[in-house]
């Protein structure tokens, strides 16, 4: 049986801030440092790195500061197609602009 890990939302977010504040001190900056070269205030990194609480935009410039905004780019991707018809059928539908649901 395969052991599959849970993370809650709430749990990620406190997570990547720590990371966060794991990768400015890696590169020996202070906060006001990474705060500067994001372009966003001292409190918000603060509150971010603490308590894991910031916007996406906040999170994506300081990502990008960190030099690691590559590895958003595989987020949110659709699944690969399972086959070449699936494919073909993708390619050939309009993209929904709203759900059926």
């Amino acid at each position: 049986m395969d052991h599959v890990n849970i993370v809650m939302p709430e749990e990620l977010s406190i997570q990547l801030g720590a990371r966060a504040k794991a990768l400015r001190l890696l590169a020996g900056w202070k906060r006001t440092t990474l705060a500067a070269r994001a372009g966003v205030t001292s409190a918000s990194l603060r509150r971010f790195e603490q308590t894991g609480k910031a916007s996406l935009a906040l999170v994506m410039k300081v990502v990008l500061a960190l030099g690691r905004l590559d590895e958003f780019a595989g987020l949110l991707k659709p699944p690969p197609a399972r086959s070449l018809d699936e494919l073909e059928d993708r390619l050939a539908r309009p993209g929904r602009k709203r759900g059926t649901k």
